[in-house]
C-alpha cells in the first residue's frame, strides 16, 4: 500500500515549523501566582502571622520556577504571538512583584518589626494592582484593547503606593511627635530617643521595599500597555 505515513509528515512539519507556545497562558499562570502571593502578603500585614510569611516565601520560590520555565520556553520558541522583548519584560516584572513581597517580609523578621497601618495599606494596593494585571493579561488573547484599562489601574496603584510612602515617612520624621516630653529623667529620655530613631530607620526600610514593589507593579503595567498598543 502506497502513500506516506501521516504521522511522519506531521512530525516533519512540527520540526520545520514548531508549534507556537501559548505565552498568554504561561504569563496568566504567573499573574495568578502573584495574586495568590499578595493575598498572603496582605494577611501577614494584617496579623504578623509567621505562617503567612512562610507562605509568601513558598510562593516566591514557585515564582522563580515559573519565571525560569517561561524564559526557557521563550528562548526555544520559533515564533511568538507578540514581541519577544515584551514577553521577556512581562515575565520578569511580574516575578519581581513577588520578590519584593518576600524581601519585605524577610526584612521585617530580621528587624523584628510588627506590621503597621502604612505597611498594610501599601500591601493592599499591591494586591489591587496585581489583580488589575491578572485581569489585563487575561484579556490579551481575546480582546487586547480592553486590557488598557487594567494597565492603567496597575500604574495607578503604584502612584497611590508612592503617596502612602510619603505619608508614612512624614509621620516617621514628625519632630514634634519624636521629641514630645515623656516625664522621664534626662538619661532615660536620651535612651528613649535613640530607640525611636532606630525604629524610624527600621520602618523606613520596609516602607522603601514596599514602594519599590510598587515600582515593579508600574513596570508590569507599562509592559502590558506596550503589548496592547502593538497587538490591539
Amino acid at each position: 500500500m502506497s502513500g506516506k505515513d501521516p504521522s511522519r509528515i506531521a512530525r516533519l512539519v512540527e520540526r520545520v515549523f514548531p508549534r507556537m507556545p501559548d505565552f498568554y497562558s504561561l504569563i496568566d499562570e504567573q499573574c495568578d501566582l502573584t495574586v495568590e502571593t499578595m493575598g498572603e502578603f496582605v494577611k501577614y500585614m494584617q496579623t504578623g502571622d509567621p505562617a503567612c510569611a512562610d507562605k509568601v516565601r513558598e510562593f516566591e520560590k514557585r515564582g522563580d520556577v515559573l519565571k525560569a520555565r517561561n524564559n526557557e520556553i521563550l528562548d526555544r520558541a520559533f515564533a511568538t504571538p507578540m514581541d519577544r522583548e515584551d514577553i521577556f519584560r512581562a515575565i520578569v516584572s511580574i516575578d519581581q512583584i513577588i520578590n519584593y513581597a518576600k524581601t519585605s517580609v524577610r526584612e521585617m523578621e530580621v528587624l523584628e518589626l510588627r506590621p503597621d497601618k502604612y505597611m498594610l495599606e501599601m500591601a493592599m494596593l499591591l494586591q489591587e494592582g496585581a489583580l488589575a494585571l491578572q485581569q489585563g493579561f487575561r484579556k490579551l488573547s481575546v480582546n487586547p484593547a480592553a486590557a488598557e484599562v487594567d494597565a492603567q489601574a496597575a500604574r495607578k496603584a503604584e502612584r497611590r503606593i508612592e503617596k502612602v510612602y510619603r505619608r508614612a515617612l512624614g509621620d516617621l520624621f514628625d519632630i514634634e511627635r519624636i521629641t514630645r516630653p515623656s516625664g522621664t529623667p534626662a538619661e532615660d529620655a536620651i535612651n528613649a530617643a535613640m530607640v525611636k530613631i532606630i525604629e524610624i530607620f527600621k520602618h523606613r526600610e520596609i516602607y522603601r521595599h514596599l514602594s519599590n514593589g510598587g515600582d515593579r507593579l508600574a513596570h508590569a503595567g507599562d509592559n502590558l500597555h506596550d503589548i496592547v498598543v502593538k497587538i490591539a
